[in-house]
Parts: structure tokens; sequence; C-alpha cells
């Protein structure tokens, strides 16, 4: 095919060039690296408690607020105990409560024999097991630290265990193919909204934390939180947000930012926090914000959360215990296993909470303890919130209610406010991030392709990224300077097959066109860095586009970035006649031009081929086609704009074709 001869002969010119398969991943991290550097150096300079404690107070302020706050409310519990499972040496009562209007969580409260007042209690968060708290290796964690007579409450994250939020009653099943996938397909909406997902998370812990204070049981002061995994991740999240916790073990997740991001490995919508890393976060920040209370960071050193990573940020956090004299309160405990919360580590944990909240030494009993059918933990009748109380919402009704809010927010705005308020935070969202640098074009001699000239085209967006695109031209139609129309559309160059016919009749109209590469599209393609397709759900460009949310970036935003630079080039294109251009966009890669006309006066005519769609369907729709939307998404967007609001504000530059 003709478009594969172009593939197959322009690839080995690009990376002549310059290493364009690499670019995106360099920039990423190098940027990263920085972030990460700076951040080092704004701890190390706390030297006394006093600087300590308004450097945290800072922090918790500062990651609340960058997650769109914790949700305002604060609804009765109004729990319940819907069965009770006596067993040798301890009661099991499964519990619903309410965390949010309609919100249900559940949860298994394991009560140790012999209780004789208020004792200490262990929040146990899990991480991503379809089965939730039923899970056979998080129930024998549970029943570890009860056999250590401590008060434990297990409950599920929305999205596991009895919380699925896909769940139809109709096939008796979750349509996600487990929670990653589901926390992603809840939480990717979440990002236009700025109501980030992870807010829910930890504000469904801070509620269990409510509940486990109302039980007569339980001494408030006296509660701690552990959890692997994905449940490492909510209890890292927990010592930063929720000064009550007296005891935390963050298991099989604290590492340090730059070891993960190298590891390679994509995370699901709870664990990307938009701008930690930008604001000079790291793991070590989850560390600091407990000291001096007691934390041991449960690791196993076959974990693709690297054990380099757990080590040195426990290394560097041990000093600030040390201000306090309190340096025996920081431990970190390792296991020689793959990425689980093994016996040993359950055994050590349940050692630790009884030593700090119950003020007592545990032997070790190495006793096996034998977990529960799934059934026999349920809190609902058929094992599902949904089923159970059709009423009850999920993160798609809240987000929902926020997008709702949000719209109300910005039509209270007149149409001037709305308009100026989207150009002013765009612009910031797609320049400030930028350095500026020389294009510096590079032209590769040109090639004929039957009646069409095609040359290929690089030049610099900024320092370290290029651009390429193909310059193509009819050699049958007049010489000279022709007005040009510039192509961006899904896939870039690697879509020429498909768009050929429009480009020959374009040609033969007597303009050329140019076929833009956007960041990480076409011949700009990056190398794989995990075992997924580069385009996949979870795969390269994935990863990179929440690396870059982490700086506080998009993907999105850099794309934008790349057609305003593009404008700066075209002066500098063979026989480029500045009058007549027109930007064809298609397919969702419109957005991008789009945001790029409205921002700049220099594209004067805007052709949308085929019907518009809008960023607000990924945030109606239960079910919305998630192919390649997080690149996609300016996280807060819908703030401020949606595509119809562009297309409006476009006004005649804008024509459908």
């Amino acid at each position: 095919m003709e478009s594969e001869v172009l593939l197959r002969s322009s690839v080995p010119a690009c990376q002549s060039y310059y290493d364009v398969k690499s670019q995106l991943q360099r920039y990423v991290y190098e940027r990263s690296t920085e972030a990460f550097r700076a951040g080092d150096r704004r701890r190390d300079q706390i030297s006394s408690r006093q600087e300590l404690e308004t450097y945290r107070a800072a922090l918790r302020s500062r990651f609340i607020a960058s997650l769109g706050g914790l949700p305002q409310d604060d609804v009765p519990l109004q729990p319940t105990v819907t069965g009770r499972l006596s067993q040798d040496g301890y009661t099991i009562e499964k519990v619903i409560f309410q965390s949010r209007k309609e919100v249900f969580v559940t949860a298994s409260l394991y009560l140790p024999d012999g209780l004789d007042g208020p004792s200490g209690a262990v929040l146990f968060l899990c991480g991503h097991s379809l089965e939730g708290k039923q899970y056979e290796r998080y129930q024998v964690v549970c029943l570890e630290m009860v056999r250590a007579g401590l008060v434990v409450l297990a409950q599920d994250p929305v999205g596991q265990g009895e919380r699925f939020g896909y769940y139809e009653p109709g096939p008796d099943k979750s349509l996600m193919a487990g929670p990653t996938v589901e926390h992603d397909q809840g939480g990717t909406p979440c990002l236009l909204t700025g109501g980030y997902i992870p807010r829910y998370f930890i504000h469904d812990a801070m509620r269990s934390v409510d509940y486990l204070s109302q039980r007569p049981e339980v001494d408030p002061s006296r509660i701690g939180v552990t959890g692997s995994s994905g449940g490492g991740t909510q209890t890292c999240l927990m010592m930063i947000c929720d000064p009550r916790i007296a005891a935390a073990a963050p298991t099989n997740f604290l590492t340090s930012r730059q070891t993960y991001q190298l590891a390679g490995g994509p995370q699901d919508a709870e664990q990307i926090w938009p701008a930690f890393t930008a604001m000079g976060y790291d793991h070590e920040d989850f560390l600091l914000a407990m000291a001096p209370r007691p934390v041991q960071v449960n690791a196993v050193r076959s974990d693709f959360f690297p054990i380099e990573g757990t080590r040195a940020s426990v290394h560097r956090s041990a000093r600030f215990w040390a201000l306090y004299g309190r340096e025996e309160n920081l431990q970190l405990c390792e296991d020689d296993s793959t990425h689980k919360f093994t016996e040993t580590l359950a055994r050590k944990t349940a050692a630790f909470m009884a030593r700090h909240l119950l003020g007592r030494s545990v032997p070790p009993d190495e006793r096996p303890v034998t977990p529960l059918p799934d059934s026999c933990l349920w809190s609902t009748p058929d094992g599902q919130v949904r089923k159970a109380l059709p009423s009850g919402r999920f993160i798609y009704e809240e987000n929902l209610a926020v997008y709702q809010a949000v719209l109300n927010r910005r039509q209270a705005l007149s149409a001037e406010e709305q308009q100026a308020q989207a150009r002013d935070w765009l612009e910031e969202k797609v320049r400030s991030c930028r350095q500026n640098c020389d294009t510096n074009l590079r032209l590769q001699d040109p090639e004929q392709l039957k009646d069409l000239q095609v040359q290929s085209c690089l030049w610099w967006t900024q320092p370290g990224l290029m651009s390429h695109a193909f310059l193509i031209r009819s050699l049958t139609g007049p010489s000279g300077p022709l007005p040009l129309t510039l192509a961006v559309w899904d896939d870039g160059t690697f879509a020429l097959r498909q768009h050929m016919p429009q480009i020959r009749s374009l040609c033969a109209a007597g303009r050329q066109v140019l076929v833009l590469d956007l960041s990480g599209v076409g011949h700009l393609q990056p190398h794989p860095l995990n075992e997924r397709g580069v385009d996949q759900k979870f795969g390269t460009l994935f990863k990179l586009n929440d690396d870059l949310y982490w700086l506080d970036d998009s993907l999105a935003a850099l794309r934008v970035f790349n057609i305003l630079k593009t404008l700066d080039v075209l002066p500098l294109l063979p026989d480029c006649s500045q009058d007549g251009l027109e930007l064809l966009l298609s397919g969702r890669f419109s957005l991008y031009g789009k945001i790029a006309a409205f921002l700049d006066q220099r594209i004067p005519k805007v052709l949308q081929e085929g019907r518009g769609w809008k960023l607000a369907d990924l945030v109606t729709e239960r079910y919305y086609d998630e192919e390649q939307v997080r690149s996609l998404i300016i996280p807060q967007m819908l703030r401020y704009a949606d595509m119809p609001d562009l297309d409006r504000w476009l006004g005649g530059r804008l024509a459908t074709i």
C-alpha cells in the first residue's frame, strides 16, 4: 500500500536526526527527576519540630485541596449489623454503614472475646482483590490481629467485595474486568470535574474510623490502619489526611515516586494524584506526616513497588522521629516474597499493632488461621449493595453530582466571563510548563508517491521534543506557493491510508497538506515501557500521561502546544503561502485542534470532519467508550469548557464538512 511505503521509508530518517521514539519518555522522566530533587531539597531543610509541624500542616491542606477537597457529606452513619458469626475466640459482625448520602459501605468487624473495656482497634483497607474483605489472604491478616486481641474493621473499597459499582442484576455480575478497571472507569471522569476519585477512598476510610470510634469496644485514641497494595495506598493517604490515626503499617506500596516511575508500571485512577510531584511531594511525606507516631513499613523484596525506594524513603525519614527522640517508632519490616501480604508480615503487623495499641507484647503464634467462605462474610443478602440497596450511589453518581455543581457555577457567569476564564485557564495549562526554543526545521529530501510529492519535516517544539509531519502536494498541479491545510487526526501519519482520498482531493484543488504527528503519535510513537501495547489501557502512553498528571501537566495540553508551535514553523516550509491556512480536524484529536484555534487567532479557519462530541459524555454516560480517553483529558477541564463551548467561541471560523 502507498501509505505503508511512506511509513517504512521515513522511519530511518526520523531516527537519524533524533531518537524520537525515546523522546517523550525522556522528556517526562527528566522533568520528573527535577521535581523529585526539588522535593528532596525542601524536606532536607526541615531541621526542627516546629518546621516539621508547619510543613505537614501545609502538606495535609494542600494535598486534600489538590484532590478537590474531601466530600462534605458527613451524614449519620446509620450502621446496621446484619449478622454475627461466633468463632473460636472471637466474633465477626457483618456491618453496613452510610459514609455519604446513600453511599453504603460493607464491612466485617472482628471482636476478640473477653474485652473488658474500650480497646485498641485497626482499620484494615483492602488492596485490589475482587473479593474485597472476603479475600482469603486479607482474612488471614485480620484473623492474626484479632487473635492478638485487637478489634479489626475490614472495609470493602468501592468496586470490590460487595460494592461493585457496575454490577447489573440481569447478568448478575459486574461488567468491569476487575477492580483496577472499575476504579479507572469511575475515576477517569473524575479527572474532568476535578473531584478526583482518591477523595472518596479517603472519605470512606475516615468514616470507618468514625464508626470504630462510636463502638463501645474501641478507644478512639488507639486506632491504627494497615492494608496492602491498593490498601497500602489507602493507608498512606490516611497517614496524611487523618490525624486520628495512632499507628500505621502500610504494606507493599510505599516506595518512592522515582523508583516506581522507572519500573514502568501503570496505576489506576485512585493511585494518581495530579500535581503531587509538582508540589514537591513524594512517598517520604506519608512517613513524616506520622512522626513520631508508630509506623511499620511492610515490604517484600520481589515487589513491583521497588524495595530500593522503600528502603531509601524509610532511611531518609528516620531523622524526623529522631527530632522527637522516638527513633524506635519507625521500622522497616521485609519478607522474601512477591507482591502479597505474607503470613510473616501479617504476624509481625499484629505484634506491632498490639504493642502500640494494646501496650503488650504478643508471643509468636505459628498456628494457622482458617479463612471463611466468601458468602459467610456478606453484609448484604446476595453479596452486592447494588442488588440489595438499589438507591445506593457509587462513584458514577457522585461525580455526576459534582459535574452538575460545576455546570451550575459556570452557567451563573456571563457568556463573556465564561469565555475569558476558559481562555486564561487553558493558556496556563497549555503554556506554563513549556520552555521556548528555536524550531531548527529539518527537511528530508522529497519522495514521489504516484502524482504526489511527500516531504518529511521535523522541528523542535521544546528542548528535547521534536515534532514530525508529512508535507504533501501535487506533482501535476501549480508550482510556487500554495495555501496550506494543516491536518490533525487520530494516529497522525500512521492514518494516511484512510485519509488519502481527502489528501488527493485537497491537492487537486491547489492546496498542500501538512499531516501532523502529535507527541506520542505516528512516527513519534514511543518504545513500549511495559508488557501492554503502546496505545492500550495501562500501556506506555497511558503511563506517560499519568506521569504528566503528577507534574500538573497532561498529554492533551502537550499536544495542543505541539499545534501552536507548528504555527511558528509554517512560514519556514517551502512554497507555503501565508494566506488561506485552514486546520482540518477529524476524530477525537479534534479536541486538541479546537483548543489551539481558540487560543491562537493565527488559525483563521477550522474544518471539522464528521460529528462533534462532548467531554461531558464521559461523565454522564455510565458505560462510556473508554478507548484512549485519558489522553484527551486536561484535569479539571469541565470546570471551564467543553467541546460545544469551544465550537461556540470559534464562531464563524468553524465549519463542519
